[in-house]
């Protein structure tokens, strides 16, 4: 399996998925006019990368603003991510946030309550 990746327009994020280094990046803007359409790529890789994970996978999520159908998918990645860590590969998700976003902590802070996979807060500078 090689790279995934998938460039960022005004609507839909930047998506890079080193597989070899066990390292996921999803970062920009998600609100696409089919969120399932876009993110039904990355769950089907997740999916595969789940059979061969490598020992660790880190992800790192920088969202500056997500619509609710985002929201879905994005707890769809999770719970493939929750899958890889239950099997024994240690998958760690760092939410970045910036400093005055409550909201996007709040969503960080409501996934973490949800996927059994640890979580770093991350709080960005602007």
């Amino acid at each position: 399996m090689e790279k995934i990746s998938i460039e960022g327009t005004p609507k839909t994020p930047t998506i890079n998925f080193d597989i070899a280094k066990g390292f996921l990046e999803i970062k920009g803007r998600s609100i696409p006019e089919n969120s399932i359409e876009f993110y039904k790529p990355l769950v089907d890789w997740l999916e595969k990368y789940a059979a061969n994970p490598q020992s660790a996978t880190n992800v790192n999520i920088q969202l500056e603003y997500f619509n609710t159908s985002s929201s879905k998918c994005i707890l769809d990645v999770f719970k493939k991510l929750e899958a890889i860590n239950k099997g024994g590969s240690a998958v760690v998700i760092n939410w970045h946030y910036e400093e005055d976003d409550e909201d996007m902590l709040e969503a960080g802070e409501d996934y973490q309550a949800i996927i059994n996979v640890p979580f770093k807060m991350v709080q960005v500078a602007e």
